[in-house]
This record gives structure tokens, sequence and C-alpha cells, in this order.
């Protein structure tokens, strides 16, 4: 794995995980994971990596923004169990939204299969499903 792609991956869990509203926020963190950059690289990571600014304005993922359109208009409810989330969406919806649930490469997702309204994602743990039906949950509210 290059270096550019090991930092993309850093950059990625950042704004996962913190609020980054301006690159210097995004510095800051890059220098506590271990990473000096310019801000030149930086600038060129949030464009080649398509981070842009939600309504709140902090910078967000593309899928991840996707994901939150799609989850807050075409999901109708989330359950989990053991390690299993069950998502029911729109008839005809489940593909278009376990597409973007992969894309968005949600921590502790092992896969999703896709119905035509419903989505069973494995998840790593019982721990891991109850975070990712509340992630959701909290995207339908969004």
């Amino acid at each position: 794995m290059t270096k550019r792609k090991r930092r993309h991956d850093v950059i990625r869990d950042l704004v996962r995980d913190n609020v980054v509203k301006t690159q210097r926020d995004l510095a800051e963190l890059l220098v506590h994971a271990g990473y000096e950059c310019t801000q030149a690289t930086i600038s060129r990571d949030v464009i080649d990596m398509g981070l842009v600014k939600s309504a709140d304005g902090r910078y967000v993922l593309p899928e991840e923004q996707r994901l939150a359109r799609l989850v807050s208009h075409l999901v109708e409810d989330v359950k989990y169990a053991c390690n299993l989330v069950v998502v029911k969406t729109s008839p005809g919806a489940a593909q278009g939204v376990s597409a973007a649930l992969d894309d968005a490469d949600m921590h502790g997702v092992l896969g999703t299969v896709a119905g035509d309204d419903t989505i069973m994602i494995a998840a790593e743990s019982e721990e891991a499903a109850a975070d990712v039906a509340r992630r959701i949950q909290g995207l339908m509210e969004s």
C-alpha cells in the first residue's frame, strides 16, 4: 500500500470519527496520527478524496453523503439480532441502499445481501451490529 493510500485511509477514519471543519483541523488530527503534511498536500487530498462540506460546515465523505440521502428517503426500519442487521426499505430500493452501504465501508460490517425491500448485514460482532443499526437509524432521522 502506498504512503498516499495509507494517508487517505487515515483521513477517511478521521473525518468519520471527528468533526473536521477546516483543513487546519485535519492537519492537527493528522499530526496526532503521526503524519506530517503540508497544507498543499492536505488540499490535494481533500480534492482527490472528493470530501465535501455538509450543511453544518464539516467535511464528509461523498459516499457517506450519498448513503445519508438514500437512507433518509428509502429506509423504513432497522433491527438487529446477534451479529445481523435487517434493514427494511421501500419496495425495489434494497439493492441501491445496499450498494451505498458497501461503498461507505462502515466499521464492523462484513458484508451485505439485498433482496427487493430487505437488506441483511453481517457484522463482526453483536456490538458491531448494534453500532451499525444505531448509525443507520441516525441517518434515517437526518
